[in-house]
C-alpha cells in the first residue's frame, strides 16, 4: 500500500513527463514480500510476482520509472527470475520504465550486466540499469565468514570495486541500444572518467545519481548548461526517523570510511594526486591481491586451524547436487551395531530395531542392533588395555588423526545431512550445520593439544551424546576425549544411533585406533547405567537431562567412595532461556532473532529460546509482529528447502509438549499457536505456539519445543526480572535486546549466564569463538569448544591462557583488589601460618579471576570468554590448615565460603571481623543454599559428604578434594561466561569500515 501511494503521489508529480525527465521510484523486495529468499522461491513467484507487476503497471500508467532495487548476495539470482519473467510479461509490453539497481561490488557484477542486456534482446524490451557501488559490503563479508563460504561475493578492496564499476559503466555505454544507464556515483575520478568515454562514444542517454544530502559540490559542476550538461538524478530514502535510524547510521559509515571518496575530499592530509590516483594503476601494483587484513572465510581463525567448509543455498548448482545425492541416498537403509576393538557381534536381522524418520512414519531410516552386557564388558577390557598406547602417543600424532577425521566428515557431508535430516528430523540448513559443527570441534581440539607437551590423560571416558545434535555434540565429546590422551566409549542416544555410527566409522577410517574410539548404541538405562557404573571408567561426558545428569552424578559419588579415585564428571543439562528486549531495541530484529532462537529446530536446542521478556511499553506491537512473522513460517518435511519448523524427535516429546501447552493454555494472558498442516499428520510435528505468562514461576522445568513463553516487565523491574531469572537455577543462554549500553552492562554484570548474546538470536553457538555452557542447573562446564574444556580430561593440566588476553587488575595488584584474601593472608602471615600466607600470595597472582580472552571470530562481532565467582563454595576440613588454605582459595576468587556448623570449631577465633563475617555456616547439606554448585572437601573426608551433596535436588555440586596445605588449582573455583556482541546491530560495521584500501 505505501507503494502504490508513493507511485500515485510520484506520478502526479511527474506530470508527464516520462520516464527519463520525471520522478522515478526503487522499491526494495524485501518489502514486499516477508519471505523474499531463494528457500521460498515458489512463493516468491506465486505471490511477490504478482505485486510487483501490479506495481509496475500502475508506474506504467504514469509512465515513470521503477527500480528493482539491489539487495544482499544470496538474493541475485531470485530477483533476476523475477526480472527474467516481467520482461516476457505481454502486460509491460512498450514500458521502458522498468529497471534493475546492479552492485559493482559483486564480484558477479559484469555478467549481470551481460545477462539483462541479453534479456533485453531476447524480450525486444528496453531496460534502465542503475550502477551503484553496493550498499551491503560489509555484511556481505560477514555472512561469507560465518557461512564458511569459499571466497566472498564482494571485492575486499575498495580500489578493485572501482575498477568493477568503471568496466561495467563501460559495457552500458555500449549497450544504450537496450540499456538506459543511471551511474550512482559520488566519486569525482568515477564520473569523469564515465562522461569522457561517454563523449568519445558520443552517447548522451545516460544519467548520473547520488543520495540526498551527498556530493552537492561534486554535482554543482556537472548540472546545467554552464557545465557538463549532464542530468542528475537525487536519490533519497522516504520514511520515519525510526524505519530509517539504521539506513542513515550504515550511509554515516560509509561516507566515515576510510576508503570513501566523500571522506578523502575533506581530508587535508589526502592529496590531490592520491585523490584522483588511477584506479587501474594502483590495481597493477597491488597485482590483484585481496586485502591483507580481511582473511579469507576458510582462514578466519588464522594459523590455528581452518574454518569448516560451507555450502551455499542460493546457489542453483548447490541445491542440484544435493538434491542428486539425496536421491542417492534416499535408496539405502542404514544399519548401525556395536563397534569394538576386537569381539564383534554380526548383525542378528532378529535383533535389529527400526530407526524412524520423525516426519513420516513410514519412512524406515535404517536398523540398530544394540549393544549387549557382553559388548560392554569387551569394550570396557579393551579400552582399559588400550589405554596407555593412546596416552603415550605424541599429542601432534593424535591431532593428526583428528584433523583428518575432519576432512574425512567434509567429505562425506552429503551423507551425513541426509542421515541428519531423516533419523534426526533436521532442516537442510540445520544438517549443514551440524556437520560444520563436528567439524569445527575436531579441529580445534586438534589445535589445543597439536604443540603442547603429553599431559596425563584420565583412562577411559564414556561419551554420552544427546539427539538433539546427534553429530556435533556426538563428535565434539569424542574429539575433546581422543585429543587429551583418552581412550573412548560412546554411547549416543537411542533415537540417532545410525549417523553416530557412521561418524565413528570414519573416526576410524582416518586412523583413530579402535582399541581409542568403541561405539556401545543402546539405551541409557541399560548401557549407559553399565558404563558409568564400571571401576574402569575414569571420567563421564553427558549433554541430557538433569534427571540423568543427578543419576550419573550419584553413580559416580558412590564409586568414588569405594574406589578412593577422582571421577569427573562434565554435565550440560539445558535452560529456562530468556530474551530481555527494551523499549529502544529494534523490533524487526527483535522479531526475526525471537523466531530464530524459538522455533528453528523445533525449539530443540539446550540454547533455545524459552522465555521472551518484553518491556511493557514495546510488548503489545512486539507481540502483533510477532504473530504476523510467525504466520510465514512453514511447517513440513525437513528435506525441503522451504521447511522453517521440522518435527520434534518422537512421540513422547510430541506428547509431553502438548500436555504442557494443553496445561498453560488454560490460564494464559495470551495464546497464539500456528495451525498445522495436513501433511504433518504423519509425523510427530508440534506447532509453534505462543504463551503469555505472569510469572517465571510458572514455569517449573525445560519446555523442549517450539513453545515460547512471553513475560511482560516495567523498566523499573529489570534487577527483579534478572534476579528472578538467577532464582530459576538454570544459567545457560540469556539474550539482550537493547540499544543502551548502561542497560547491556547492568543485564550482563548481574546475569549468571554462560553464554550472553546482545542484539543477535541467542543459538548456533561457535565452536572456539562462542565456548559453550551453562552453571547451576545448566550444567558443571568447563565450556564446550572452550580452552579449559580439554583441562578437565587430564590429571593436574597445566592453565595457560592464550594470546589477546587482557587482565582487568595488574598482578602487582592483585592481593589488595581482595581485601578479605588481604586480610587472612595478614592474620595467617601474623599467626604463624607462613604456608597459608605464601600460597595465598600464590592464589593472588595465579587467578583467571578478572581475565578476558578475546576470541577469534568473523567481523561484525566481538567475541569474549571472561572468568566469573562461581558463587557460594562448600569448605569441608579435618584440620586447621586444611580450613585455613581452602579460605584463601575461595577468597582468591571472589567467591563466598559455607561451612558446616559442626566443623566450625576449626575456625580460628581471632581471624579478623571481616573475614570471619564473610564466611556463611550452615547446619548440614540438607540446608546448603541453592546457589551453591561447589565443594571444596578435604581427601580425608571425601567421600561421605560427597554422596550427601550427590543425593541433593536441583543443580549438581562439584566435588575437589584438598590436602592440608597443598596447592588448590584456582581455575576450578571460576565459572566461564562467554559474551557475544553484534557490533553491527545500529546499521554498520565500523571496524570494517575504517580499513583503508
Amino acid at each position: 500500500a505505501a507503494y502504490e501511494e508513493a507511485i500515485h503521489a510520484i506520478g502526479r508529480a511527474s506530470n508527464g513527463r516520462g520516464v527519463k525527465q520525471g520522478p522515478g521510484i526503487s522499491v526494495k523486495l524485501s518489502a514486499l514480500h516477508p519471505r523474499y529468499a531463494r528457500a521460498q522461491r515458489a512463493r516468491v513467484m506465486s505471490e511477490l510476482l504478482p505485486r510487483l507487476k501490479n506495481l509496475l503497471l500502475l508506474a506504467k500508467q504514469y509512465d515513470i520509472g521503477l527500480n528493482i532495487d539491489a539487495e544482499e548476495a544470496d538474493r541475485l539470482e531470485l530477483s533476476l527470475d523475477l526480472m527474467e519473467a516481467l520482461a516476457f510479461d505481454p502486460h509491460l509490453a512498450g514500458f521502458e520504465g522498468l529497471g534493475f539497481v546492479v552492485q559493482a561490488y559483486q564480484k558477479r557484477c559484469p555478467y549481470v550486466i551481460n545477462f539483462l542486456v541479453d534479456l533485453a534482446r531476447r524480450s525486444g524490451r528496453k531496460f534502465m540499469v542503475r550502477l551503484v557501488k553496493g550498499a551491503y559490503w560489509d555484511s556481505e563479508i560477514k555472512r561469507a565468514q560465518v557461512d564458511g563460504m569459499n571466497g566472498y561475493p564482494v571485492y575486499t578492496r575498495k580500489m578493485y570495486t572501482d575498477i568493477s564499476y568503471l568496466a561495467c559503466a563501460q559495457k552500458l555505454l555500449a549497450t544504450t541500444d537496450l540499456i538506459y544507464p543511471q551511474f550512482a556515483t559520488h566519486n569525482a575520478h568515477t564520473l569523469a572518467a564515465i562522461y569522457a568515454w561517454a563523449q568519445e562514444r558520443d552517447v548522451n542517454d545516460y544519467e548520473f545519481q547520488c543520495l540526498h544530502g551527498m556530493g552537492e559540490t561534486l554535482y554543482d559542476q556537472v548540472v546545467g548548461q554552464n557545465n557538463l550538461g549532464k542530468p542528475c538524478r537525487i536519490y533519497a530514502p522516504v520514511g520515519s526517523h525510526q524505519t530509517l535510524l539504521a539506513y542513515l547510521v550504515r550511509r554515516l559509515l560509509e561516507n566515515g570510511a576510510n576508503s570513501s571518496f566523500v571522506n578523502q575530499i575533506v581530508d587535508e592530509n589526502v592529496t590531490v594526486d592520491a585523490l584522483i590516483a588511477d584506479p587501474f594503476e594502483s590495481t597493477q601494483l597491488l597485482g590483484g591481491e585481496p586485502h591483507p587484513n580481511i582473511p579469507l572465510p576458510r582462514d578466519l581463525y588464522g594459523f590455528e586451524r581452518r574454518n569448516s567448509s560451507g555450502l551455499d543455498f542460493s546457489d542453483e548448482d548447490v541445491l542440484r547436487e544435493i538434491e542428486r545425492e539425496f536421491a542417492r541416498l534416499d535408496e539405502l537403509r542404514w544399519q548401525a551395531g556395536p563397534l569394538l576393538d576386537v569381539v564383534n557381534r554380526t548383525l542378528d536381522t532378529r535383533l535389529l530395531q527400526p530407526i524412524i524418520n520423525p516426519a513420516d512414519r513410514r519412512d524406515v531410516v535404517g536398523h540398530v542392533m544394540e549393544a549387549d552386557a557382553d559388548d560392554v564388558d569387551n569394550a570396557l577390557a579393551a579400552a582399559a588395555a588400550y589405554a596407555t598406547d593412546w596416552q603415550t602417543l605424541p599429542p601432534s600424532d593424535r591431532a593428526a588423526v583428528l584433523l583428518r577425521g575432519a576432512d574425512l566428515l567434509e567429505q562425506h557431508r552429503f551423507e551425513l545431512m541426509a542421515l541428519a535430516v531423516r533419523e534426526a528430523g533436521k532442516s537442510l540448513s540445520n544438517a549443514h550445520a551440524e556437520v560444520r559443527e563436528a567439524v569445527d570441534f575436531l579441529r580445534y581440539y586438534a589445535a589445543q593439544v597439536r604443540h603442547a607437551p603429553n599431559a596425563m590423560a584420565l583412562g577411559p571416558v564414556v561419551c554420552i551424546s544427546p539427539w538433539n545434535f546427534p553429530l556435533a555434540i556426538f563428535i565434539g565429546e569424542v574429539a575433546v576425549a581422543l585429543a587429551t590422551g583418552n581412550v573412548v566409549l560412546a554411547k549416543p542416544a537411542e533415537q540417532t544411533p545410525l549417523i553416530a555410527y557412521r561418524a565413528v566409522q570414519l573416526l576410524h577410517e582416518a586412523g583413530v585406533p579402535r582399541g581409542a574410539l568403541q561405539f556401545l548404541p543402546g539405551r541409557g538405562e541399560l548401557i549407559g547405567a553399565a558404563l558409568t557404573a564400571d571401576s574402569r571408567v575414569q571420567g563421564v561426558i553427558f549433554t541430557g537431562s538433569s534427571e540423568v545428569a543427578q543419576v550419573i552424578n550419584r553413580t559416580l559419588a558412590r564409586r568414588a567412595g569405594v574406589e578412593a579415585s577422582d571421577l569427573v564428571l562434565i554435565a550440560e543439562t539445558g535452560g529456562q532461556n530468556a530474551l530481555i528486549v527494551d523499549s529502544s531495541a529494534l523490533p524487526e530484529q527483535v522479531v526475526q532473532d525471537v523466531l530464530n532462537s524459538a522455533f528453528d529446530s523445533a525449539g530443540q536446542r539446550c540454547s533455545a529460546l524459552r522465555v521472551l521478556c518484553l518491556q511493557t511499553d514495546i510488548a503489545d506491537k512486539t507481540l502483533s509482529m510477532l504473530r504476523g512473522a510467525m504466520q510465514e513460517l512453514s511447517i513440513g518435511n525437513p528435506d525441503h528447502l522451504a521447511t522453517d519448523v521440522s518435527p520434534v524427535i518422537d512421540a513422547d516429546a510430541q506428547s509431553s509438549l502438548q500436555t504442557h501447552i494443553g496445561e498453560l493454555k488454560a490460564k494464559a494472558k495470551n495464546f497464539y499457536q500456528l495451525p498445522l498442516p495436513e501433511n504433518c499428520s504423519l509425523g510427530t510435528f508440534v506447532s509453534p505456539t505462543v504463551l503469555e505468562i505472569a510469572s517465571l514461576s510458572e514455569l517449573t522445568r525445560e519446555v523442549f519445543g517450539p513453545v515460547l513463553h512471553v513475560l511482560r516487565y516495567d523498566r523499573s523491574e529489570l534487577p527483579q526480572l534478572i534476579d528472578a531469572i538467577n532464582a530459576s537455577g538454570y544459567g545457560l543462554t540469556l539474550g539482550i535486546h537493547s540499544r543502551i549500553d548502561e542497560t547491556i552492562d547492568f543485564i550482563t554484570a548481574r546475569a549468571d549466564v554462560g553464554n550472553i548474546y546482545v542484539n543477535r538470536n541467542i543459538v548456533g553457538a561457535v565452536v572456539g569463538v562462542q565456548p559453550f555452557g551453562g552453571e547451576g542447573k545448566s550444567g558443571t562446564g568447563p565450556k564446550a569448544g572452550g580452552p579449559l574444556y580439554l583441562k578437565r580430561l587430564q590429571r593436574n593440566p597445566v592453565i595457560k591462557l592464550g594470546a589477546h588476553t587482557i587482565h582487568q587488575y595488574g598482578n602487582k595488584a592483585a592481593v589488595s583488589d581482595a581485601p578479605l584474601l588481604a586480610s587472612l593472608l595478614d592474620w595467617a602471615t601474623e599467626h604463624g601460618h607462613e604456608r597459608i600466607a605464601a600460597l595465598g600470595d600464590q592464589y593472588a597472582h595465579a587467578n583467571l579471576l578478572h581475565t578476558t580472552l578475546v576470541l577469534p571470530g568473523p567481523t561484525g562481532e566481538r567475541n569474549t570468554l571472561s572468568f566469573a565467582p562461581r558463587g557460594a563454595v562448600l569448605c569441608v576440613a579435618a584440620s586447621v590448615r586444611a580450613l585455613l588454605n581452602q579460605f584463601a582459595a575461595v577468597f582468591a576468587t571472589g567467591n563466598r565460603p559455607y561451612v558446616m556448623a559442626s566443623r566450625e570449631d576449626l575456625i580460628p577465633a581471632g581471624l579478623p571481623a571481616c573475614v570471619r563475617d564473610a564466611i556463611r555456616s550452615i547446619d548440614d547439606i540438607d540446608h546448603l543454599g541453592a546457589d551453591c554448585h561447589f565443594a571444596l572437601i578435604q581427601d580425608s573426608l571425601a567421600d561421605t559428604i560427597r554422596i550427601a551433596l550427590a543425593a541433593r535436588d536441583g543443580a549438581l555440586v562439584a566435588v575437589l578434594e584438598t590436602r592440608d596445605e597443598e596447592t588448590i588449582p584456582l581455575w576450578r573455583l571460576v565459572t566461564e561466561r562467554a559474551l557475544c556482541v553484534n557490533t553491527t546491530a545500529a546499521g554498520g560495521n565500523a571496524s570494517l569500515m575504517t580499513l583503508g584500501g
